[in-house]
C-alpha cells in the first residue's frame, strides 16, 4: 500500500487544497475533494493540518441528512469557521434529493458562509452533483483529486504479491 504522505500526488493536492482554503480566507468558496477511499480521507486530513494553520471544521453527515446546507447550519450554529469540510455524502440514503435540495439553496451558502466550504466526494458523488446540481457545482473551480493513480496501485499491489 502507498501511504499518502509518500505519494507525490497526494502531497501535492493536500498543499493545493490548504492553499484554495488560504486563499478564499473570509469569502464563501466551494472545493471539492475526490477520493474514493474513506480510510484515504482522513490520510489526508490528518496531513492537511501540517500544511494548513487554518482552525478547520468538520461536519460528518448522517445517512438519514436531507439537506446540507440545514446539516452544516445546525452543525456550526451561528460560528464562521476559517475552513468547513463536509464528510459522509456517500453514505446519505437520500443523496440524489439532498443534492438537488443543495442546488436550489445554492444562493443562502454564499449568503451566509463566509469560509471555504470542502465537500469530500467520491466519483459517484461527483457524476451526481454534475447531473443533479450543476449550479452548485459550478461554483467550484477544479476538483482535487486524492486517489492513487491506477498504474501506482498496480505496483503496489505488484510488490505486495511478490514480497
Amino acid at each position: 500500500m502507498i501511504s499518502l504522505s509518500n505519494s507525490e500526488n497526494g502531497t501535492a493536492a493536500t498543499k493545493r487544497l490548504a492553499r484554495a482554503m488560504m486563499v478564499s480566507g473570509g469569502e464563501f468558496s466551494l472545493l471539492l475533494a475526490c477520493c474514493n477511499s474513506v480510510p484515504r480521507q482522513q490520510q489526508v486530513l490528518n496531513l492537511l493540518r501540517e500544511f494548513s494553520s487554518a482552525d478547520i471544521h468538520q461536519v460528518l453527515l448522517s445517512s438519514a441528512a436531507d439537506t446540507l446546507y440545514t446539516a452544516i447550519t445546525t452543525a456550526i450554529g451561528t460560528t464562521q469557521p476559517e475552513a468547513l469540510m463536509v464528510r459522509g455524502l456517500e453514505s446519505v440514503v437520500a443523496i440524489n434529493q439532498l443534492i438537488i435540495s443543495t442546488n436550489i439553496m445554492r444562493d443562502e451558502f454564499r449568503k451566509q458562509f463566509r469560509f471555504p466550504l470542502v465537500l469530500w466526494v467520491n466519483d459517484e458523488i461527483l457524476c451526481k452533483l454534475v447531473w443533479l446540481a450543476p449550479d452548485f457545482k459550478d461554483w467550484a473551480a477544479s476538483t482535487i483529486r486524492f486517489d492513487v493513480p491506477q498504474n501506482q496501485f498496480v505496483e503496489s499491489e505488484q510488490q505486495a504479491i511478490s514480497a
